[in-house]
């Protein structure tokens, strides 16, 4: 029997995860074997740009030196024990570390392994929080959120998401939830500009908060951007005014910052844009610099107080994961964060985010680009049959993909959200790195788009 190579193992015994493994097991695919700074290398030598960040997670590049080295050196220590009963010295580092840079509300830290698992805990957190405060609201037991939100894949995530392709499968398993418009979009639901949309987004949202708060436990955002959704943006000042209305009405303000922590906005934090005080936040992908597995859900003291009591009165927060607070991934984090400092990268995010947009005006003029959505180093590229009316390609064209699959042609690596190409390259890239980027989905757009 002949033996098998790596792809055929592949299609023989893996199932990944977002994808339709009919088109994969026709597809020759990619198998990457090492990587060096921001770029992917492969089992046959061929290079690819690290578009994607490895699925939003990379922030310095692959094997940078400090990182490596603080992993090898707390492999000489340990590589995990259990935070349940016991603590251990980097989980304390960091977490002194996350207080200190995350919003002057937030001063608890409690680990967990993904950013689905950090709002799940958010949520649990919210929930049981106006159950046994000192004064409890017995009757806060929904949340609100947007619509087109997405918050993970894990069954209480999904119910405080939207999106019916992700989703619409699994509806007779959630948990009912409060859904209000969304001004995240290009496509006004109100068919007049986008401050015009916000606000009457905005309007609509303290009618329910006037008419139902006493039955909302949390309002649930991404701020400033709604990722998987297309990379929909929001308008100015819409944070802070779900913040002020969440405050006016008594209820908790949970931001998932996921995908939007740790630089890619241009801040640390997304929520710094508007100087918003979250009650909880959920932080995860970069945390890491991309390295290694860890989420975190940060909350306020008085959130803290509302577990803090005699035993036997069962308030204790009764949630856990065997790897919580993993020293390795807890080291990873911390000679990341080391990083930013040092090499003062927010600092120099200014330059390379105007370089995008720069090179993003091009790509908006291209006959099939609808609209091209930028949030620092997010983006989102939306291809179309029809410019002028917006009319969207048929899915079975598959034509994000076919863009993405040329992009890799041409050396980088890239997915599409449907017909939406995304754009998150490493922090680190250069401004010469993110214009030869951009010429590669440039170029393959107009290959795939004719």
């Amino acid at each position: 029997m002949d033996k098998l190579t790596l792809a055929e193992k592949d299609k023989k015994y893996i199932w990944h995860p977002f994808t339709q493994m009919k088109d994969w097991e026709q597809e020759d695919i990619v198998i990457i074997e090492r990587g060096k700074g921001i770029k992917l290398i492969d089992v046959d030598g061929r290079e690819y740009y690290d578009g994607v960040s490895s699925l939003w997670v990379n922030i310095h590049g692959h094997r940078k030196e400090e990182i490596d080295r603080a992993i090898i050196s707390q492999l000489g220590r340990i590589a995990h024990s259990t935070f349940l009963g016991l603590s251990n010295v980097p989980a304390i580092e960091l977490a002194e570390k996350l207080v200190a840079i995350t919003p002057a509300s937030l001063t608890r830290v409690f680990y967990s392994d993904s950013g689905s698992e950090a709002v799940e805990i958010a949520l649990k957190m919210a929930y049981q929080y106006w159950q046994q405060k000192e004064n409890p609201c017995p009757g806060k037991t929904k949340f609100l959120t947007l619509t087109n939100a997405y918050h993970g894949d894990t069954i209480g995530a999904v119910s405080v998401g939207g999106i019916d392709l992700f989703h619409a499968t699994y509806r007779p398993l959630l948990f009912e939830t409060r859904k209000v418009p969304s001004p995240y979009c290009y496509r006004c639901p109100y068919e007049r500009d986008k401050e015009s949309c916000s606000r009457e987004c905005l309007q609509y949202i303290e009618r329910v908060l006037q008419e139902e708060h006493e039955s909302i436990a949390a309002f649930v955002v991404e701020p400033l951007i709604q990722g998987a959704a297309g990379m929909l943006t929001s308008p100015p000042g819409f944070l802070k005014a779900v913040r002020d209305l969440c405050t006016r009405y008594g209820v908790l303000l949970i931001v998932d910052e996921v995908a939007t922590g740790f630089g890619r906005t241009g801040k640390m934090f997304a929520c710094e844009h508007e100087g918003v005080q979250p009650d909880l936040m959920a932080v995860a992908k970069g945390i890491t610099g991309g390295y290694l597995p860890l989420a975190a859900t940060l909350t306020t003291e008085e959130v803290y107080r509302a577990f803090y009591g005699e035993y036997e009165e069962k308030k204790t927060f009764f949630h856990g994961h065997s790897y919580t607070g993993n020293q390795l991934a807890c080291a990873a984090a911390l000679a990341n964060l080391r990083l930013f400092e040092e090499e003062k990268l927010l600092e120099g995010l200014g330059e390379k985010i105007k370089v995008v947009e720069e090179e993003l005006t091009g790509i908006a003029e291209l006959p099939h680009v609808g609209e091209v959505r930028q949030c620092g180093m997010m983006v989102g590229i939306e291809l179309v049959q029809d410019k002028a009316e917006k009319t969207p390609y048929p899915w079975k064209d598959k034509t994000g993909y076919r863009v993405c699959l040329e992009a890799r042609r041409r050396g980088m690596i890239i997915r599409p959200l449907g017909d939406v190409i995304v754009f998150m390259p490493p922090l680190a890239s250069s401004c010469d790195d993110l214009r030869v980027m951009l010429n590669i989905i440039k170029a393959s757009i107009e290959t795939v788009t004719g």
